[in-house]
């Protein structure tokens, strides 16, 4: 990193141009020719993707910024503080600290933290960045993290590791024998050095096939952040043996709705039923958490189908999700779309549904958007119908 970069004009002019296109500034000639214009575009753009992200890093003056990959893949501070609440003790090892943004939040929570870097220009560049938040407890070192464990004595009261997946694997299958650091082959390792291990994955890990390759898991975290289910988070302690708990949590603007429970331990059958007063759509996180009927058990609410995944009742209800009034229930069939739906706009969602939104849509004319919502879906009785909402939630 030039740090010519940091002089003040330069950062006024990064400041001053964080919502500017890069594209329309790449045409301009470059104001500080001691410094390379590409490098300075980068900055803007990098900064630009912080903005919602990132804003403690974005409005700490002299922040330096990787290329904007690194930004689009680090955590976002919202998970990272979710993160953060899982450790505490004296010290903490990161083996794939990228950005820091995980590490900044760990060393509130944690007395000591170190930072391992592979790429020893981003090492330097966090390095850089947590002297100007002024953190003291974060030691950023350099190299293959496996080799700064092997070499290391310490015991450490968590490791962390968020591993990638490597770019020579290819298909669509997600395992994390196939991302570095390779956490299942080195698992024996890791609890040789810490009793508890965090192990950050992205949301399309399918979570059998994380248990697949782990072992003592404790707690599995999925975490969305309005409504996009974001990272999947792995605790596993060495001696533990029990039953799995499942925390899921959809972190908003306003609020966090959360909703946990045990697998496999409810062996019970959700009520099932037809569109009553009020429908009801879990969140993405509880979506990827498979747990259809555990939240339908927990709130006392009757499903309208096996495999639809909507939720009914006649009294309204707090509930970790989307919630409608249902205004009207109809069959799906040409004579009753015409009266309701078609040439008017609404949002339409399906589930166990034949049909795509897209074909739908182009099928009956139906526009989108308005305050409209039709939910096209398979009822208790096997047929397919169409509720018709307004929605409260």
């Amino acid at each position: 990193m030039n740090i010519n970069i940091l002089q003040s004009e330069i950062q006024e002019f990064i400041n001053k141009n964080s919502n500017t296109s890069i594209s329309k500034l790449a045409l301009q000639k470059n104001p500080f020719p001691e410094v390379d214009w590409k490098l300075i575009l980068n900055q803007i753009e990098a900064k630009a993707k912080a903005k919602d992200k990132l804003p403690s890093w974005f409005n700490t003056p002299n922040i330096l910024f990787p290329g904007k990959i690194s930004v689009e893949q680090t955590s976002s501070e919202a998970t990272a503080l979710y993160k953060s609440n899982l450790v505490s003790g004296e010290n903490l090892i990161d083996l794939t600290g990228g950005f820091g943004v995980d590490d900044y939040y760990f060393s509130k929570k944690v007395k000591s933290v170190v930072h391992c870097e592979i790429n020893r220009e981003l090492s330097k560049i966090v390095q850089h960045n947590f002297e100007q938040f002024q953190v003291r407890n974060i030691e950023c070192r350099s190299g293959d993290s496996l080799e700064i464990l092997k070499k290391s004595t310490q015991k450490w009261d968590w490791i962390y590791i968020d591993p990638s997946r490597r770019s020579d694997v290819k298909g669509k299958v997600f395992m994390l024998k196939d991302c570095l650091p390779n956490v299942p082959e080195n698992l024996d390792f890791y609890f040789e050095k810490s009793a508890a291990i965090l192990i950050k994955t992205a949301p399309l890990l399918d979570l059998s096939a994380g248990l697949s390759e782990l072992k003592n898991v404790k707690t599995i975290h999925i975490i969305a952040l309005e409504n996009e289910v974001k990272e999947l988070l792995w605790e596993l302690h060495r001696d533990y043996s029990g039953a799995i708990s499942v925390k899921t949590a959809n972190i908003t603007k306003g609020s966090v709705d959360t909703f946990d429970f045990e697998m496999q331990q409810n062996q019970s059958l959700p009520n099932y039923g037809l569109p009553q007063k009020y429908l009801y759509e879990a969140n993405s996180a509880i979506m990827k958490s498979g747990a259809f009927d555990e939240v339908a058990i927990h709130f006392k609410l009757e499903k309208l189908h096996k495999h639809s995944h909507l939720y009914t009742s006649e009294e309204l209800i707090d509930f970790p999700g989307r919630i409608f009034e249902i205004k009207a229930v109809f069959p799906y069939n040409k004579t009753e779309i015409k009266i309701h739906l078609s040439g008017k706009p609404c949002n339409i969602t399906t589930r166990n549904f034949p049909e795509t939104v897209e074909n739908i849509r182009k099928k009956w004319k139906i526009k989108d958007g308005g305050n409209h919502y039709s939910f096209f879906t398979t009822d208790v009785n096997t047929n397919k119908i169409i509720v018709f909402c307004t929605k409260i939630k």
